[in-house]
């Protein structure tokens, strides 16, 4: 299980507590012995609890992992325990709920959105894109990989992918076919996919030899005459639709003979709901 670097967990707790817990200070607990445990109020597909272990571990405190990462917790269900002194314990706790409230909620998410498109394609692939709010991307992708989801892209760095922004810059379609091999071979460790605006380019692009099409927002009817047309001229082409898929669509979607349906609904939608407590130690 991929688990978040240490530069980013300094990051969220300095953002926490960047001085010291006023609160515990004020009072005089902060050295009192106290336990932390977190609680599934719903069922819910886990995120972060390794993150969540490691943050209390930072502040002060020994943590116990009850369900990793990619599990499915029911209500009541035990997810992360701490014990330490009471002022690590308030200072992680704020930390690590909001890592398994957001970390969960996307990954519940992703792994109902996995289920619905199944019931119209059991070989099709959820991708989440990269369309994330800012400084979260690192938990986001493991909520998606936790869930069986997979990353239809993390930045710009590792994949290609040619918007209608690029072939713009083109004097025209016909211009950018033609250099396709040359860029196919500038890159020819990765797959070279372009989003196609209608049927008569995503033919002509995959003519031309391009690995992959992307649609975006085609309703399911055209998306899957688009589909049959490729299929007949390209069997093995990879095929995407992108914009606005939902779990209200993803299953007519999937029926359609696409390889891949590429989201960011999964990031958007409550967090889960995770009860925290931090009560005396017991001798």
């Amino acid at each position: 299980m991929h688990v978040i670097l240490d530069d980013t967990l300094d990051r969220w707790i300095r953002e926490t507590v960047p001085g010291g817990d006023l609160t515990c200070r004020t009072l005089g607990l902060d050295q009192q012995p106290g336990v932390a445990t977190f609680t599934a109020r719903e069922e819910t597909v886990l995120c972060g609890s390794e993150e969540v272990a490691r943050v209390f571990e930072k502040c002060g405190a020994k943590a116990r992992i009850h369900l990793t990462s990619g599990q499915l917790a029911q209500p009541e269900d035990i997810l992360v325990t701490a014990e330490g002194p009471v002022g690590a314990l308030h200072i992680a706790w704020k930390v690590s709920i909001n890592i398994l409230e957001y970390g969960s909620g996307i990954a519940t998410r992703t792994r109902r959105l996995i289920a619905t498109a199944h019931r119209g394609s059991a070989r099709v692939r959820i991708a989440a894109t990269c369309k994330t709010v800012p400084g979260t991307r690192e938990l986001s992708a493991k909520a998606v990989w936790s869930s069986g989801g997979m990353l239809h892209r993390l930045g710009l760095s590792e994949t290609i992918l040619v918007f209608d922004h690029h072939t713009a810059f083109f004097p025209s379609f016909e211009d950018l076919l033609l250099r396709v091999p040359d860029w196919k071979s500038r890159a020819c460790e990765r797959k070279f996919i372009v989003e196609a605006a209608s049927l008569d380019q995503a033919e002509a692009l995959a003519a031309a030899g391009v690995d992959g099409i992307q649609f975006d927002k085609l309703s399911a009817d055209e998306l899957a005459r688009n589909v049959q047309r490729l299929r007949v001229l390209r069997p093995g082409i990879l095929l995407i639709a992108a914009g606005g898929v939902t779990e209200h669509n993803a299953a007519e979607l999937a029926a359609t003979g696409v390889d891949v349906l590429a989201t960011s609904a999964v990031y958007f939608g409550k967090p889960a709901d995770i009860s925290a407590s931090i009560l005396p130690l017991q001798p």
